[in-house]
């Protein structure tokens, strides 16, 4: 999750696209290595199999270790500041569409 907050909007790469299969990870330094082989003349999905597992992205998960392999981001991890819980994450956007509400919209709320 800390990941998530330390990468901005451009904390990404675009991999696979030589496989017509793009896919966007957030950076680290398995996914710097994954486009480092890719970049390669010739480079096969078998050069970063390993990389890009779906066990290895399990155990990244599981653990929080990033060298364990790549993990989806995109874009809007720049957004992202904090890590609240999920009770925190609900109020928050109630709140942020009451004060919508109350000062853009107060003419439909009469």
């Amino acid at each position: 999750k800390q990941a998530y907050i330390a990468n901005d909007e451009r904390g990404s790469f675009l991999i696979f696209r030589n496989f017509k299969n793009t896919a966007r990870v957030g950076k680290s330094a398995v996914s710097e290595e994954v486009v480092r082989r890719l970049a390669q003349p010739d480079a096969t999905f078998a050069d970063v199999q390993e990389l890009v597992a779906g066990t290895a992205g399990r155990e990244l998960l599981k653990t929080g270790d990033l060298s364990k392999g790549v993990f989806w981001a995109g874009m809007v991890q720049g957004l992202i500041h904090d890590i609240p819980t999920c009770q925190q994450l609900i109020d928050r956007i109630i709140a942020e569409a009451e004060a919508i509400i109350d000062h853009r919209l107060a003419s439909m709320r009469a």
